[in-house]
């Protein structure tokens, strides 16, 4: 139903909004606002969306439900007033060394106090012996209590999504912080790095541990080979750090910039996860053949891992063995690069990867997955927005550079490893692959609807699939809230499900921590969706089991998928004793 309500004189209509600030916003007006997001439930801790409503004063706007006829003013002299002040009253609370601050140009907090032209706080400054020390503890996430503005997002964001409050407020009044609870580091506490709560932070309080000086150091050192590897999500959301839209695929644009800033060898991340296919299939339809550890797990978002193994780690049997598709194609990088290219050796090249997830920078340093004499198998993970930072410094237009190809014999992928990027990808990509092994027959309908959606209520999806007579259900979360929903039907017997894809982010790797900011506009998430769903739709090759390169590499080196060689190199092993199998590589 419609109704119509005035907002600065001008009549709108309005059906199911939540609050007056969506209505608002979907009329083409804005307020701004601090601890409003989307996706998480309404809380109006910070005031600056307030607005005056006729017969009723002052409101915030992000917790009154919208009624008809009501008559709302979103930039008076009041509003205005108040806002400055909320302004005021943070900025003499915050560490202001914007120059140097991670968020600089991006923060919340300054882009409005230039756009309400505070130039002066009247209020006492925050005294040096009054700063918090910087949490530098944990692999993936670097806590700045100096530039909290106790807006709640990252507490709300780690409970919400992730059911785990790692984060909460302590103590009281002017004493109020954010923290670990129990004031621990970040590192000592059971966070699973997936970095949705520095990704929903206004400010530079929680934000993502860089490695971009890493990467430099080896694409500068003349002694050393560097590969690159990309995600798939990647390619849909970079180029909104260069103004594209969300969902343009700039794969080849992408690999033009790498080459650019001096990577040897680029390769996409897309050609492991045919390969995980192929493995993870093979072990699905084994351990469905036996009766045994069923559901499945899949094993592809590191976050998921790190939950099961510290809060269910007696669930760990159900995990696949498969590493993630970065922990996969580094090793193969490392064994068989030196055999196609002359002057490589395992001693001397290194494998970067880009990923959207701040989760894979733990990933990389996992006990392991490091080799035999030590060293990591990924040297370096940045992050979407890292490269992209890395790419503006070296003065690359992204949106004007000509598209090149990647490399070979690891750049050819199908559409089912591109859309490992969005929930219900992996399982989709899974059941093409599954369904021909065990019939040895050709699958005509590729496309799963019902897997797929990134939005809020998508969030739990279940396709059941007959393979032959025999009905194979599979069940996909997003979020290890829903995941710890699937959890409990399982030890209370009532799960009827075979296959379980999990991912913690909300809409899958498209969401990721590491990728460019998508929490204010839930379309955006859909938009990059669309893009990887596009690109399946258009390759010539949409199973991972008819990838050439993939026929080729078990031909030649891995014999067949679950041999003995596979397991080496594309297999690992969990622990329930989780925070002692990190390892430090700086």
């Amino acid at each position: 139903m419609t109704n119509t309500l005035f907002i600065n004189g001008k009549e709108c209509s309005y059906t199911n909004e939540p609050n007056l600030l969506e209505v608002i916003r979907n009329n083409g007006f804005n307020v701004p606002t601090f601890c409003y997001r989307p996706d998480l439930t309404q809380y109006g801790a910070c005031r600056m969306c307030v607005v005056e409503i006729e017969g009723r004063g002052i409101q915030s706007s992000c917790t009154m439900p919208p009624e008809p006829g009501l008559k709302i003013h979103t930039n008076t002299e009041k509003t205005r007033r108040i806002r400055k002040i909320v302004l005021e009253l943070l900025l003499a609370n915050h560490d202001r060394e914007c120059t140097t601050c991670d968020k600089s140009g991006k923060c919340e907090l300054q882009q409005y106090a230039q756009e309400y032209g505070i130039k002066d706080i009247r209020f006492a400054k925050k005294k040096p012996q009054e700063y918090l020390p910087i949490d530098n503890s944990n692999p993936s996430i670097v806590r700045d209590p100096n530039k909290c503005i106790l807006c709640g997002a990252c507490v709300r964001a780690c409970s919400e999504f992730q059911g785990h409050s790692v984060l909460g407020f302590a103590n009281r009044g002017s004493k109020t912080v954010v923290q670990p609870m129990a004031g621990k580091a970040l590192g000592s506490v059971d966070c699973v790095f997936c970095g949705q709560c520095q990704a929903v932070c206004p400010t530079g309080a929680l934000t993502i541990k860089t490695d971009i000086d890493r990467a430099w150091d080896l694409i500068n050192d003349k002694e050393k080979k560097t590969a690159v590897q990309m995600a798939p999500s990647v390619r849909v959301a970079l180029g909104e750090e260069f103004g594209l839209n969300p969902g343009e695929n700039v794969i080849g644009k992408l690999n033009a910039a790498l080459r650019q800033l001096g990577f040897d060898l680029v390769f996409d991340t897309n050609f492991s996860a045919d390969l995980t296919i192929m493995e993870e299939a093979s072990e699905f339809i084994g351990r469905v053949t036996k009766g045994e550890n069923l559901p499945l797990f899949t094993s592809c978002c590191p976050a998921w891992v790190r939950y099961l193994e510290t809060q269910h780690p007696d669930m760990l049997n159900h995990l696949s063995t498969c590493k993630s598709p970065q922990g996969m194609l580094s090793p193969i990088i490392k064994e068989l690069v030196p055999k196609y290219y002359e002057g490589y050796t395992k001693e001397n090249l290194y494998v970067v990867s880009i990923m959207p997830c701040t989760a894979k920078k733990a990933e990389a340093v996992r006990g392991q997955l490091f080799d035999s004499n030590g060293r990591a198998q990924t040297d370096v993970v940045l992050t979407t927005q890292e490269i992209a930072r890395m790419i503006k410094s070296a003065g690359i237009n992204l949106a004007t550079i000509n598209p090149q190809e990647n490399d070979s014999p690891f750049g050819q992928y199908t559409g089912a490893g591109t859309i490992f990027g969005a929930s219900g990808g992996v399982a989709e990509a899974a059941v093409r692959t599954a369904y021909e092994f065990i019939t040895h027959e050709e699958l005509k309908t590729l496309d799963f609807k019902p897997l797929r959606g990134v939005d809020k209520d998508h969030r739990t999806k279940e396709a059941e699939i007959d393979i032959k007579g025999t009905k194979v259900k599979v069940r996909v979360v997003s979020t290890l809230r829903e995941a710890e929903k699937s959890i409990r039907e399982i030890k209370e017997g009532k799960a009827d499900f075979h296959l379980l894809e999990v991912m913690a982010c909300p809409g899958g790797c498209i969401n990721g921590g590491g990728q460019p900011r998508s929490c204010d506009d839930s379309k955006i998430k859909e938009e990059r969706a669309k893009g990887l769903y596009k690109e399946d739709s258009e390759l010539p090759y949409r199973k991972s089991h008819q990838n050439p390169d993939i026929v080729k590499l078990y031909e030649e080196f891995l014999e067949q998928p679950n041999s003995h060689k596979a397991h080496e190199l594309l297999h690992t092993t969990y622990s329930n004793m989780f925070e002692n199998s990190y390892r430090d590589l700086k």
